[in-house]
């Protein structure tokens, strides 16, 4: 799953650590995923999307070849 976290920060203006912050996580779960090594709970990534008020499909990007198994 790719996400578009690093993009939405920089356009809100917001480090990985305020956005941390926000969402309740260490800095370096926002590190991995940014760098696609960590897939969030749903939990998470509602929270992450609410901090950019956008849908969570249009933060987190599902792989299309992973989808068609």
């Amino acid at each position: 799953m790719n996400n578009r976290i690093k993009e939405l920060r920089a356009r809100f203006d917001l480090t990985q650590d305020e956005l941390s912050k926000k969402v309740g996580v260490r800095r370096e779960t926002i590190v991995f995923l940014e760098k696609n090594k960590y897939n969030p709970s749903l939990k998470l990534a509602y929270d992450i999307s609410r901090v950019f008020k956008l849908a969570i499909e249009d933060v987190f990007i599902l792989d299309q070849e992973a989808s068609s198994d």
